[in-house]
């Protein structure tokens, strides 16, 4: 029998207060809490004075089931409380099929799969059984599925192709995927019509899974539009369901919300607490038919008689009708990975810096990065007004709300979120009183456990497991900036999962407890039906 003793510490009362608790934790899960706890035999004993002890965080939006092998990335995750991801993001990810779609479209975003043989969500799963010390669960990527079956066909799916469609993602359901995940601004998402996503999105709901969508074209000041549709894909019985990475005027945000829930499909959503996003460059500047993996399209099209100028007129149509960017939007965009040798010291400039230090023009240089990197480039962008962290927690208050880093650790210069976003919640919002610190464990543990299906995680409960962290809430905090962006958080040097300590001291441990894990149905005790 495994015992460790987390002593001296505290737990989180849903009065928002610190209350005084030893937690024991016996084979995986919490034996006991309670002051004063003995454990004798315990293999560990946990100094926690002055310390919080918290469920794990589960990163509702993750870019990391390919890199969850690196150390690298097992440190950036642990290091903010995180100890599940949740992964098939935006659509895209390694299974079903051999993950050579993923591969090419999705390169500068996850990265590959060092171990997946092409075997299914189950293969999948189990890449990660006992060989890292976080916990993975995945989504039902649309994305992916339609290619494998449409390949890089545009048109609407035959009775005959939606049949495999929905084949696919009936497999990938009962492999243990705990939904279905759209990326409708990504290529092939972005064919798919409403129809056709109610057909998959029901297959996931009959399994008990949850819908989940990057929104068609439906941020921002857009929100509506995005939001109308994925109401109208839950009535038809496709819900419940969870909006990717929320952005938008906060107002806004919250009277959707409320008409989605008024409409009878009330939904969950994932945000990170920083004003700039970051995408692949591909899908911000060019048409979609251009913007295919793997493939020289765009070489092709700037070659011919008046290419050029017929491509620079579509990306400018496009980055100055975003209501996000604006007419300075070279300066908005800075390069985040780019792979190709020629332009590889340009990572972490603007554009229209790196355009001016080049001694050409911001539309040429991108298409220029573009071809030389065969579309692998990512960005992160500005927005001409960033929401305050006080106009932020309104929003984070509500009750579907969930944290999502939508992290992404490939290039030497990542949008900070990655590194930084539980630590932040924990230092910016609870800290200083935006949250209560009961609700930021709701939202960063409880709420997402509920709504992916995760088991016994998001409390600390005697019977749950015991995936756990250990926060020093006058420490903790982000340190990662737009300028440097892969500095390591603080004030979490404390991890348990599985009742295996991961974390020690601020270092791995090199314990690998960490799974695949396959959708269950256990809500919360403490927790009414909800989003």
């Amino acid at each position: 029998m495994t015992m460790v003793l987390l002593a001296g510490g505290s737990v989180v009362g849903d009065d928002g207060r610190f209350h005084a608790s030893d937690v024991l934790v016996t084979d995986g899960r919490v034996a006991a809490t309670g002051e004063r706890l003995r454990a004798p035999d315990a293999s560990e004993v946990v100094d926690c004075t002055g310390r919080v002890v918290m469920p794990g965080f589960v990163d509702a939006h993750s870019h990391a089931g390919s890199l969850v092998f690196d150390e690298r990335v097992q440190l950036a995750l642990l290091r903010q409380g995180v100890t599940t991801i949740v992964t098939g993001q935006d659509g895209v990810g390694p299974a079903p099929g051999d993950g050579s779609y993923a591969a090419r479209y999705f390169a500068a975003v996850d990265g590959p799969h060092p171990t997946y043989r092409g075997d299914g969500v189950a293969g999948l799963l189990a890449t990660y059984d006992g060989t890292t010390p976080l916990n993975v669960a995945t989504l039902v990527p649309a994305g992916t599925v339609r290619h494998e079956v449409m390949g890089d066909d545009d048109g609407p799916a035959d009775a005959s192709r939606l049949g495999a469609m929905r084949a696919l993602v009936r497999q990938g359901m009962a492999d243990g995927a705990v939904g279905l995940a759209t990326g409708l601004d990504y290529v092939p998402g972005l064919y798919a019509t409403t129809e056709e996503l109610v057909v998959l999105a029901t297959e996931s709901a009959t399994a008990g899974g949850c819908f989940v969508s990057h929104l068609r074209g439906g941020y921002e000041s857009n929100l509506a539009a995005g939001i109308d549709e994925i109401v109208r894909i839950c009535r038809a019985g496709g819900g419940p369901a969870h909006v990717s990475h929320l952005h938008a005027p906060v107002e806004l945000a919250l009277d959707e919300l409320d008409h989605a829930a008024a409409a009878g499909a009330p939904l969950s959503f994932d945000a990170y607490p920083y004003s700039r996003g970051c995408t692949i460059l591909s899908m911000l500047l060019l048409p979609a038919e251009l913007a295919r993996p793997g493939t020289d399209d765009l070489a092709r099209a700037l070659a011919v008689d008046g290419g050029r100028a017929r491509v620079r007129g579509a990306v400018l149509d496009r980055v100055l009708g975003r209501a996000d960017l604006g007419t300075d939007w070279a300066e908005q965009v800075t390069l985040s990975h780019v792979p190709a040798a020629e332009f590889h010291g340009l990572q972490g400039r603007t554009l229209a810096d790196a355009a001016a230090a080049t001694g050409t023009d911001p539309v040429d240089l991108a298409l220029d990065v573009l071809v030389d990197s065969r579309l692998q480039v990512t960005v992160v962008m500005r927005v001409p007004r960033p929401r305050t962290p006080t106009e932020l927690a309104a929003l984070y208050r509500h009750g579907g709300h969930t944290g999502g880093s939508d992290g992404i650790f490939v290039g030497t210069h990542p949008h900070p979120r990655a590194y930084g976003t539980f630590a932040r919640y924990l230092g910016d919002f609870a800290r200083t009183g935006l949250l209560s610190w009961w609700e930021v464990q709701e939202h960063l543990s409880t709420v997402p456990a509920d709504r992916f299906r995760l088991g016994r995680r998001g409390a600390v409960a005697p019977g749950w497991t015991a995936d756990l962290v250990v926060v020093d809430p006058e420490r903790v905090g982000a340190r990662s900036s737009y300028a440097e962006p892969v500095l390591l958080a603080e004030g979490i040097d404390d991890v348990l999962v599985a009742g295996v300590p991961v974390l020690r001291e601020g270092r791995l441990t090199g314990a690998t407890p960490g799974a695949g894990l396959r959708r269950e149905r256990l809500r919360h005790p403490a927790r009414s039906d909800g989003p």
